[in-house]
């Protein structure tokens, strides 16, 4: 039984489903070096403590996987002298939008017709395989960025769970960490202090009913299906890893090595 190491993540007052990616395995027995790679929800409610610990990371580049739409719902992220900020949407400027003011303003009728009968997992997964398929060349700035200048980096985007953690596992996936602890790593965001607020325009009761939340649960859950979709789309593709990686990222042999180096024990 593998012993529970105590937590030492601070409690951030207003950024959600941050943490270190430091300590998982690789395939070939290295560990993800602690202090270079980091993930969290937006940055755009930080308190100035929050500001202060951020800014104690050392942090060379933030990348902020939110669109349009979602910068003008949360706003922008919180300036960190010294931080280099990239902004690269992995959904269209407007995506969502009209969806998230569905969920936040809808009626139950809306939401069942939306969401209900396995509707809102299947919309989760088919973002999953979009992104992945269709946000190549965004992806592969990131993993080129890593390997050159641009850590210690911190990912996020808006909950931490979905852009930003397909962003992280692509990262992963190319420095060899065992699928298994990436599918952990992700479900992280499962933790009850990790998830993303749901908010709700109705403050009536109904608002948030049970029926209302089960509706809702599979936007906001972190479920292995969906980014099993993610590694399901990688084979089906480009027939597997390092294809995926070579071909669809323009990820050389020697940038991964790169990329190993600087993230790697």
């Amino acid at each position: 039984m593998t012993q529970q190491v105590p937590s030492t993540e601070p409690e951030l007052a207003g950024v959600r489903n941050f943490r270190d990616v430091g300590g998982l395995p690789t395939v070939d027995g290295r560990r993800v070096r602690h202090g270079v790679l980091y993930r969290s929800g937006h940055l755009a409610h930080a308190t100035a403590e929050d500001a202060v610990f951020l800014s104690s990371l050392g942090l060379h580049t933030i990348f902020d996987f939110r669109n349009a739409a979602d910068q003008k719902l949360e706003g922008p992220d919180v300036e960190l002298p010294g931080v280099r900020n990239v902004n690269l949407p992995l959904s269209d400027p407007a995506d969502g939008a009209e969806f998230w003011k569905m969920v936040r303003d809808g009626d139950l009728d809306q939401l069942r017709e939306l969401l209900a009968d396995g509707k809102a997992a299947g919309r989760m997964i088919a973002s999953y395989r979009m992104i992945i398929k269709q946000r190549t060349a965004e992806h592969s700035r990131v993993l080129h960025a890593l390997a050159e200048d641009s850590v210690p980096a911190l990912m996020h985007c808006a909950a931490g769970k979905d852009r930003a953690g397909l962003s992280i596992a692509v990262t992963l996936l190319a420095l060899g960490v065992e699928r298994e602890a990436i599918i952990a790593d992700y479900l992280e965001s499962n933790a009850k202090h990790r998830r993303y607020k749901v908010h709700r325009s109705s403050s009536s009761a109904a608002a948030y009913s049970p029926e209302v939340m089960e509706l809702l649960s599979p936007l906001f859950d972190a479920r292995a299906e969906y980014l099993s979709a993610a590694f399901d789309t990688i084979e089906e593709t480009w027939g597997g890893v390092d294809p995926y990686l070579e071909q669809g990222l323009k990820v050389t042999p020697a940038v991964r090595e790169r990329l190993r180096e600087r993230l790697l024990d």
